[in-house]
């Protein structure tokens, strides 16, 4: 490989080649100016925590994952109890076994972004490990083996009795497939996305680094469906239609002080999606992003101008709640709220 090619493939390249890597300031800068705008029009800074009245903080940051699962009926969600950090390697197993839950399982920390500390679970030494090194409250939650995953956005004014899915991302997990010459390493070294992953993974699979992958075989490095992990966004907006519109109509109406946020799950197939027969693993409120913008190729200024319109639909929900009686959370029970999550976030 020449000097300008290992230049050109480096990760300083490989990020500054594709937006979608770049920090997450850059995106958010040219909307801060909208966003000052609409708070001198709320005459709040925090107006968007009256965006979803029944999570905290509107869902913004410093929520509780966990009770925001505890609002969506059972039939729609994946199995999931909550840990408390000091409870011991035993009283987990107690607490699995009480709800059903085997190996391998899924666990999060009940507090969290984009992945952190996100973690498949395959059996009793990883759940111990796990358990050691994390100090907040986390959630275990069933493997949900479905072969979909999509995060769907969902919005709806509070003087609307419906509302509409505005944004769908499609999940492509990190994968690499086989040549049946190169060895595992190999494969994820020239693979730009696996190889900005290179760090996490040479740790994950440190076993398997060695081996020739057969050709055709499709290895998957990473089994979680999040982009800081390597997973690939989707534009997947043209699945939107009126029969999908209905079907989340009827889900989000069942969950209490829901106006605004993205359902993140799994499902069979594209026609259990829209006929609403899915997984939930997570809802995320107004804090989350309309993710198809994070598709590969998709135009910078085009995501600047979605999200826009993702805060000018924040105002308007908020605005309508306020009227309804909703307040603005005070800068210093905000500011509590964002002291636990930081704390709970960092390394």
């Amino acid at each position: 490989m020449t000097i300008f090619n290992r230049f050109w493939r480096s990760n300083f390249m490989i990020k500054l080649r594709h937006w979608e890597y770049w920090p997450f300031g850059i995106l958010q800068f040219p909307v801060l100016f909208y966003y000052l705008w609409l708070s001198l029009r709320a005459r709040s800074f925090l107006f968007f925590t009256a965006s979803n009245t029944g999570i905290e903080m509107g869902g913004m940051f410093g929520e509780s994952k966990f009770k925001i699962l505890d609002k969506i009926p059972q039939a729609y969600k994946a199995k999931t109890i909550f840990i408390k950090h000091n409870s011991s390697f035993i009283h987990v197993l107690q607490q699995m076994n009480e709800a059903g839950l085997i190996f391998p399982v899924i666990f999060k920390p009940d507090l969290g972004e984009r992945g952190y500390r996100v973690k498949r679970i395959a059996n009793e030494a990883e759940a111990q490990q796990y358990i050691s090194t994390f100090k907040f409250d986390f959630l275990v939650q069933e493997l949900v083996d479905l072969p979909e995953e999509f995060g769907v956005f969902y919005r709806r004014l509070p003087s609307q009795i419906k509302g509409e899915v505005f944004s769908i991302v499609g999940k492509e997990l990190l994968t690499v497939t086989g040549n049946g010459k190169s060895s595992l390493q190999e494969l994820i070294l020239s693979k730009d996305r696996a190889k900005l992953q290179w760090d996490t993974l040479k740790l994950q699979h440190t076993a398997q680094l060695n081996r020739v992958i057969p050709s055709g075989e499709i290895f998957l490095l990473n089994a979680i469906g999040n982009h800081c992990l390597g997973t690939t966004f989707l534009n997947s907006n043209h699945l939107i239609s009126e029969e999908l519109n209905n079907s989340f109509d009827k889900i989000s109406n069942q969950i209490e002080g829901f106006y605004y946020g993205r359902f993140d799950l799994r499902c069979e197939s594209v026609a259990a999606l829209t006929a609403g027969r899915i997984k939930i693993l997570e809802l995320n409120g107004c804090g989350a992003e309309p993710a198809h913008i994070y598709q590969p190729g998709f135009s910078f200024w085009k995501a600047v101008g979605v999200m826009f319109t993702h805060w000018h639909y924040i105002f308007k929900i908020a605005q309508e709640n306020n009227k309804l009686g909703a307040v603005y959370l005070t800068y210093t029970e905000a500011k509590m709220f964002y002291q636990k999550f930081k704390t709970a976030v960092q390394p």
